[in-house]
């Protein structure tokens, strides 16, 4: 009798391990799928959403995508008062599933009574909604003072601004330079969107234009800004103009402690690297899981076929979910050569699509 309760409490122990057949007992899943990418609540932090059209926010919600549309300066844009009203307008359609960065105008920087103009337009942006404010590559690229001189992001004009957004609690967020192609002849340029972007746009391809500050110049500008406001919490849009090395990124996070940076329009510099290094790649994502964030730099408008907008964003969304969750063997137009995705754990997953814009952006709302 002994021998056989003990045998019923062997096999009952074994069955309670095993789940005798069901779900009960296994460990979950420690990677998604392809199937998970409508499941999985995701963020994009760098976007432009410049329409009164609800069409593409609605299948946002499809995609389960919530976005951070970010308004720019850029004098081929439109202005950003009309990009701000945009943004509120479908901030209030879709509370929490839609949020704005408002930017500042440089335009009149010659002018005296420009800093005291600026704040009272960011201070109107955060009263109205603005959770981040969007400072871009105008800066250090085109703008000039009366003598001519560039004006880059360290200039001492720009403390006040920046101490204003750090005192408000309110994210920075720099595209400042640009991709080191950027200075390289088209045909040394390592990815074909930059080949394509910099051959269109020649009046920002420096490689044509040696008088203006060079790429060295760009990023220690911005090193030195970080080094004069240790509070600011500072987000480097594409990859902080680090792109071609995660080493230089890394080292960068490692010295400052407050920023950290997003993916917009960089993907397939981390693809590129992949192809030769993918050990590298993935260890950078695992020692840096809490540092950097899902963004795409996909645009809206009204000129554009809503059906092919967001055709093109689940295409755009739907391959970077491959190339950061998966194991596949994969190939993207813009990268020479195939590359194995990075086949991010769940957590690191979790963290780079959604919590670490909660993180960082601690404006975000929520429905």
């Amino acid at each position: 009798m002994k021998s056989i309760c003990i045998f019923n409490f062997l096999f009952i122990s074994l069955l309670s391990i095993s789940g005798c057949g069901s779900n009960e007992g296994k460990k979950p899943e420690k990677f998604y799928s392809a199937e998970d990418y409508y499941s999985v609540e995701k963020y994009d932090v760098h976007t432009h959403i410049n329409t009164y059209s609800l069409f593409f926010l609605e299948n946002c919600k499809k995609e389960n995508y919530r976005l951070l549309s970010l308004n720019v300066n850029d004098s081929g844009y439109l202005t950003i008062e009309e990009q701000q009203k945009m943004a509120i307008y479908q901030m209030k359609k879709f509370p929490g599933r839609f949020n704005y960065a408002t930017s500042f105008s440089v335009d009149n920087w010659v002018e005296k009574g420009w800093e005291s103009r600026v704040l009272g337009y960011l201070k109107n942006s955060f009263d109205l909604g603005a959770i981040a404010v969007k400072v871009w590559k105008n800066i250090g690229m085109s703008l000039r003072d009366k003598q001519g001189k560039f004006i880059m992001i360290d200039n001492p004009r720009l403390d006040t601004i920046i101490d204003f957004i750090a005192k408000n609690k309110i994210t920075l967020i720099g595209h400042l330079g640009e991709p080191k192609n950027c200075w390289l002849p088209i045909d040394q340029m390592t990815v074909a969107g930059d080949r394509q972007y910099f051959k269109s746009h020649p009046q920002y391809h420096m490689f044509l234009h040696p008088e203006f500050p060079s790429y060295e110049d760009q990023v220690n500008a911005r090193d030195h800004m970080l080094d004069k406001h240790p509070d600011v919490t500072f987000i480097g849009a594409h990859l902080g103009s680090l792109e071609w090395d995660v080493d230089e990124i890394a080292r960068r996070l490692d010295k400052y402690p407050n920023m950290a940076v997003e993916t917009a329009a960089r993907v397939s510099h981390l693809q590129h690297q992949a192809v030769s290094n993918h050990k590298k790649v993935y260890d950078f994502f695992i020692k840096y899981q809490d540092r950097i964030m899902y963004g795409s730099d996909l645009e809206v408008d009204d000129k554009m076929d809503s059906l092919q907008a967001v055709q093109r964003a689940h295409e755009r969304w739907f391959g970077h979910w491959k190339f950061f969750t998966s194991n596949e063997t994969l190939a993207d137009p813009e990268v020479t050569g195939s590359f194995e995705g990075l086949h991010l754990p769940k957590e690191v997953v979790d963290k780079f699509y959604f919590k670490n814009a909660q993180k960082w952006i601690p404006g975000l709302r929520q429905e």
